[in-house]
């Protein structure tokens, strides 16, 4: 399919792409979006089409810090930095595209899970808007505590010793502080949460039941509606097994590596 669709974008750091990233990535060319993946490192595994650019086009990518959070944790502020750049959707690079994001979509996020909190796994905004300020002043000068946390969250992280950077006090005291706790709460101080979508649309399967995508058992599309678009299959959370050996026939992963082209055994060589 010609690629006419708003461009879609993501980050990578590190050297290789596990079979479910290459499969993610794929999707959203397969349905006619453009796809831009930054990366960190020379990446020899993106599938066809992926257009690779460098990471420091966007901002500059601290490894020190990265090794002492996660591969996933700057992306936290990547995502708003090259949205408010180049326009382009934020993906994670787990998000599947189970049907193309309309053109006339400005406004792209949704609540996630079963807490209801919203997520930043995929995103659209405006380059311009009150909401990415607040996001951006947040990182770029960062408060002795998120201003969300309450009094038992500042004690854990008074409890940290060492001398690391605020920024990796605050993840390791709270992981998602940085992203949806920061997102949730910025979006409900501009007036936006209300713009969240219903989870059907981003998230459909809740976080918790992550192993139905290897089920070949599993009944995934049950959890869908005539509203999905994006399907995240949260490989933060999937077990080292499905990290290390290829979906099982019949499979949700499984069918859609058929579908879309993807050969999980050759990323995993």
């Amino acid at each position: 399919m010609p690629q006419t669709r708003r461009p879609v974008a993501s980050l990578w750091i590190g050297e290789h792409l596990h079979y479910l990233n290459q499969l993610c990535l794929k999707s959203h060319l397969v349905h006619g979006h453009p796809v831009t993946l930054y990366c960190t490192h020379k990446v020899s595994n993106a599938p066809d089409g992926v257009d690779i650019r460098p990471a420091s086009e966007i901002m500059d990518i601290d490894m020190a810090i990265v090794e002492e959070t996660s591969a996933s944790f700057l992306s936290n502020v990547f995502r708003y930095k090259m949205i408010q750049k180049t326009g382009a959707i934020w993906i994670d690079c787990d998000a599947f595209c189970h049907a193309p994001f309309p053109d006339e979509w400005e406004w792209i996020f949704a609540g996630h899970g079963m807490r209801g909190a919203l997520n930043c796994g995929v995103v659209g905004l405006p380059q311009r808007c009150d909401l990415m300020d607040q996001l951006l002043d947040y990182y770029d000068n960062l408060p002795a505590y998120p201003p969300w946390w309450n009094q038992n969250q500042r004690k854990k992280m008074d409890r940290q010793k060492g001398k690391e950077p605020l920024a990796v006090r605050i993840y390791k005291t709270e992981r998602t502080a940085f992203g949806p706790q920061a997102f949730t709460h910025f979006a409900k101080e501009t007036g936006d949460y209300k713009r969240a979508m219903t989870p059907d649309v981003l998230y459909p399967v809740p976080f918790q039941l992550n192993d139905i995508f290897f089920d070949p058992h599993g009944r995934v599309e049950g959890w869908f509606t005539d509203a999905t678009v994006s399907v995240h299959l949260y490989t933060n959370g999937t077990k080292p097994w499905w990290r290390k050996h290829a979906p099982l026939q019949g499979s949700y992963v499984w069918r859609m590596c058929q579908q879309v082209g993807i050969d999980p055994a050759a990323a995993l060589g």
